[in-house]
């Protein structure tokens, strides 16, 4: 086994920049062929719905991975297990480039979502092993913003794959980024875990049901999915809004997406400069102004709808969902330290769950029409929030009691 030694701080160095270049790769594996949904439907002859659920799929896998790889890196370790996944990634973006078949792909995107889980889960315990104190706290708080990079690069970038060289070549970019990610890894990094966990079912299941017990932990992972949903409902409808509904281009279609990128990333800059306010007081504060925008986007309706009253009132609304979640995160990663592992895959899973299920719920109920659906949508999201801070705020008065 390959280890990471402190006083290799160079390879350190370098070690750490390649796991944050690792964080957004779910960002990637789901943005970057947004704009060529349309075109995928076209190509393999299937409906946007079936389209869409290659999205699900993924979130599904990720989400049920990420619950199960936390355990399993917090045993065996993180590194080796990152590495094969990279491979499988990389084997995996080929076969979807290489096929015509809806079924293959969503195989395809199962598998994917599991080696992306395995990647993500590692390298954010990566951190627990490597950094402690307010260099660990400082890194986590920017976890949101470096997640952020893929939903800003990804579609953008895929927006002109597409124009110039078709579906496909969006997979194909995705194994080339994994591949020298894979090299690098190779060379630079090593395994970090310094006491392995013993893997007892027994005492896996008691250490998770520890966690899912506390309610603090519980309702924060379910504010971090409504959080997300209201990204991936815009993800799984935005790009048939704007290429049918406005008769827009895919390049389009990526500029709007790296703006509300851009809108998440600003999110958690405004999180991490609010880093020391109190938590119940900045949360309510950002719920209420996320319900206003989205009543606002709705009464808009009735005198204008295009392109620009669409990303305006999405970027405010991707702004409260990324300040929500850059909160929540940090929040749900440090309640347990000890077991970062398996606290980092739960917190993940339980997210990427709630979210295939709750976005894919609300495209069924308001499918990819227009603009007045995806603003229900939102309003339906923005009041679950609501509800939610309600229950969450006396937990989180509790904890302004104990640190004060």
């Amino acid at each position: 086994m390959k280890i990471l030694s402190d006083k290799q701080v160079g390879n350190q160095g370098i070690a750490t920049i390649l796991a944050f270049a690792l964080l957004p790769l779910s960002g990637f594996a789901t943005d970057i062929y947004i704009p060529s949904m349309p075109s995928m439907e076209a190509a393999l002859n299937v409906s946007s719905l079936q389209v869409q659920l290659t999205l699900s799929f993924f979130l599904i896998s990720y989400g049920v991975g990420q619950l199960f790889i936390g355990s399993i890196v917090d045993s065996f370790g993180r590194y080796n297990i990152s590495l094969g996944a990279l491979i499988l990634f990389i084997a995996s973006c080929f076969a979807i480039a290489n096929t015509g078949n809806i079924y293959i792909i969503y195989l395809m995107r199962i598998i994917q979502g599991i080696t992306v889980a395995s990647v993500v889960v590692a390298k954010r315990a990566y951190f627990v092993d490597v950094y402690s104190g307010d260099q660990l706290k400082g890194y986590l708080s920017i976890f949101t913003i470096v997640w952020s990079t893929g939903p800003i690069i990804a579609p953008f970038l895929g927006g002109y794959l597409q124009n110039f060289f078709g579906w496909e070549s969006n997979f194909y970019f995705l194994a080339a980024f994994a591949t020298v990610i894979l090299v690098l890894e190779l060379i630079f990094s090593g395994e970090t875990i310094r006491q392995p966990t013993a893997f007892h079912i027994r005492k896996i299941v008691r250490i998770y049901g520890e966690m899912i017990g506390t309610a603090s932990f519980t309702l924060g992972i379910v504010m971090l999915g409504l959080a997300y949903s209201m990204v991936m409902i815009y993800n799984m409808s935005g790009p048939f809004i704007i290429e049918h509904a406005f008769s827009m281009s895919p390049i389009i279609t990526g500029y709007c997406s790296l703006i509300l990128g851009l809108a998440w990333m600003v999110g958690g800059f405004i999180g991490k400069a609010t880093i020391k306010s109190p938590m119940l007081k900045k949360m309510v504060v950002n719920v209420g102004l996320q319900l206003a925008f989205a009543i606002l986007m709705i009464l808009s309706l009735a005198y204008l709808e295009n392109l620009y009253s669409l990303v305006f009132f999405a970027f405010l609304i991707h702004v409260g969902a990324g300040y929500t979640y850059n909160n929540y995160f940090a929040y749900c990663l440090t309640r347990f330290p000890k077991n970062a592992g398996i606290s980092g895959g739960l917190t993940g899973g339980i997210v990427y769950i709630l979210v295939s299920f709750l976005s894919y719920k609300i495209i069924d109920i308001f499918p990819a029409r227009d603009q007045q659906n995806l603003s229900y949508g939102y309003l339906v999201l923005v009041l679950g929030s609501c509800v939610l801070m309600f229950m969450l705020s006396k937990y989180l008065s509790k904890d302004k009691q104990r640190t004060g």
